[in-house]
């Protein structure tokens, strides 16, 4: 099935990492997730072509991130998201592993709903929440809800996986599709099936081409698919996942680890 991918690919049109920044960053965006099996998504990517570029850097189209999510010792991160709160912090250390470097991103919600993105370059990996980064996450916390972040911050999962985007032609919109992904948290490993893709689209208005293309072949959107959260309930790591349980399911991660 990756080969699959591959030929489909090869019929798109190539966008650099350079134009992709200052096309589409997306940095303020609203996200639809879909999980799909690569028989059901592989006939529907092809439609991407007319309207899509994918990412080119070297030679390559597909890429692997390595990221290690952080969280209070209450895991305040996770249990905010899982009970639906608008007030939720989400904070990563983010390797681009093929290019060479990390940021570390804080990801928000705003009073619409739209989800926030703020990035720092990380210059020393091996002590990435230093005074600098605990002052960037206060700042742009209290910046969206006017109030103190006030948490202690520990790693707490690492997940892997590859990742192939594709960027809209027009109007600024971005679709990425992550595959094999695998959580490691307190010795505990779950790997998502190589057959499972997450799509995920990011759009100003979260109704882009994007998510009409996935609709039009029935394929609709999984709610509470935070890849954040969906680690921590299969690994183990948290007591309420109830809220997660259609994605795990639909990941086939539901067994117990």
């Amino acid at each position: 099935m990756e080969r699959i991918i591959a030929q489909t690919l090869a019929g798109f049109e190539t966008i650099s990492l350079d134009a992709l920044n200052a096309k589409a960053a997306m940095l303020e965006r609203l996200d639809n997730k879909y999980i799909a099996t690569a028989t059901k998504f592989a006939p529907v990517l092809q439609a991407f072509a007319a309207h899509f570029d994918v990412l080119e850097i070297d030679g390559k189209r597909a890429f692997t991130y390595a990221t290690r999510y952080y969280d209070d010792a209450e895991l305040r991160g996770y249990y905010d998201h899982h009970q639906g709160r608008r007030k939720r912090c989400k904070v990563r250390v983010r390797e681009y592993v093929d290019a060479g470097f990390s940021y570390l991103e804080v990801k928000l919600k705003d009073k619409r709903k739209i989800t926030v993105k703020k990035r720092l370059k990380v210059g020393d990996t091996r002590n990435p929440m230093n005074d600098a980064a605990r002052t960037f996450i206060e700042e742009n916390y209290r910046a969206i809800y006017a109030e103190a972040f006030g948490k202690t911050l520990h790693p707490v999962i690492a997940m892997r996986y590859e990742r192939i985007t594709l960027v809209a032609r027009e109007g600024g919109e971005r679709l990425t599709i992550d595959i094999g992904l695998r959580f490691e948290a307190n010795d505990v490993v779950r790997d998502v099936g190589p057959e499972m893709f997450i799509i995920e689209t990011k759009s100003a208005r979260g109704n882009g081409i994007a998510d009409r293309i996935l609709r039009n072949d029935h394929l609709h959107p999984t709610r509470s698919c935070s890849k954040y959260c969906i680690g921590m309930a299969s690994t183990g790591l948290v007591s309420r996942q109830n809220r997660f349980l259609p994605a795990l399911r639909r990941l086939r991660l539901s067994e117990a680890a």
